[in-house]
């Protein structure tokens, strides 16, 4: 039994898992089954809400009047920040990358219309992030307010908690459904949902392989980060456990141009499964980690498997800030 820290209840849990049956008969591999974390609430869909409710009942339980977060201008963390901030009545200041002037669209104009304050900054600027992240706790200080400084996609040991339960979630799913998926796949890119599932999937004692698919760096940089997660998650809930043999699984082939950069390979697999299944991915996430696994499936590379699991982590938002994409 998990025993679980503080946590708020934010998150419509737990999230469906339907089967793709159109998808997996036209692809002709193993069965496709989704997870459907892009429902865990309508403003606060995708995974990051998971993470929330555990670092915003640590905010809460200390008394914190401020959230202070980081992410690219298009970020589903900040969004979810800014409106769990607006409906838990606390003042939330993103900190937000962009190289140009931003149009209002998208997570940006959610982020703007739930009355979040956003300080924009350069790629060259946004490589001083802690700096920053002091910068602004120092000011909320003087000015008596009480900050609480949550990392670039919620992912640290605390963050962890939020796909901890998710694994949790997804046992119970699997002995529903009555199947034994030998493979999770999930898009990565800060790695707090990586490192959740792969320690989660440990404690429940499911032999599932988990598979991060990069949006962004490379196998070593996930290596590392995900490695530090759970590492900060072991030494202030778990000091018992190993986590050193825990296996880190990342596929870093189709990051594409840059993060949150899309080849037309991505719009073209976000247009077929909203066609197809009614589902919508995004450009930035999921899109690209479902490509990427339809392009494995299609080189042969799961033929061992009867049935894979993909968790859609949301996104939809950010969608509308690149319809060019998908030509219509």
């Amino acid at each position: 039994m998990v025993s679980y820290p503080a946590k708020l209840n934010l998150a419509q849990t737990p999230t469906p898992l339907h089967k793709l049956e159109r998808l997996s008969t036209k692809i002709n591999g193993p069965r496709i089954w989704i997870k459907r974390d892009d429902l865990t609430g309508c403003l606060t869909s995708g995974n990051k809400v998971r993470k929330l409710e555990f670092l915003l009942a640590e905010a809460v339980a200390n008394g914190c009047d401020t959230l202070i977060t980081s992410g690219g201008v298009q970020s589903n963390h900040c969004r979810a920040v800014a409106v769990l901030g607006a409906q838990l009545g606390l003042k939330v200041h993103l900190l937000l990358r962009s190289d140009i002037d931003p149009a209002p669209v998208g997570n940006l104009l959610l982020d703007q219309l739930v009355g979040a304050t956003i300080s924009h900054y350069s790629q060259r600027e946004f490589k001083q992030l802690d700096a920053l992240f002091t910068q602004w706790q120092d000011h909320y200080q003087q000015q008596g307010a009480k900050p609480y400084s949550i990392p670039t996609g919620g992912s640290n040991g605390t963050g962890v908690w939020g796909y901890i339960a998710a694994a949790e979630e997804l046992k119970a799913d699997f002995a529903c459904e009555n199947i034994s998926p030998s493979t999770l796949i999930h898009a990565t890119g800060s790695g707090g949902t990586q490192a959740g599932l792969i320690v989660g999937c440990e404690l429940n004692n499911m032999s599932v392989r988990v598979e991060g698919f990069a949006v962004c760096d490379n196998v070593a940089y996930f290596e590392r980060k995900v490695r530090d997660d759970l590492r900060q998650w072991q030494q202030q809930f778990a000091p018992q456990m190993d986590i050193e043999g825990m296996q880190i699984n990342t596929n870093d082939h189709y990051v594409g141009p840059n993060y949150g950069v899309a080849g037309p390979e991505v719009f073209a697999t976000v247009k077929e499964l909203a066609a197809l299944e009614g589902v919508i991915l995004d450009p930035v996430y999921t899109g690209k980690a479902f490509h990427g696994m339809l392009e494995e499936i299609r080189q042969g590379h799961y033929d061992r498997d009867s049935d894979i699991v993909f968790v859609h982590t949301g996104g939809l938002f950010g969608l509308f800030a690149q319809q060019d994409g998908l030509n219509y």
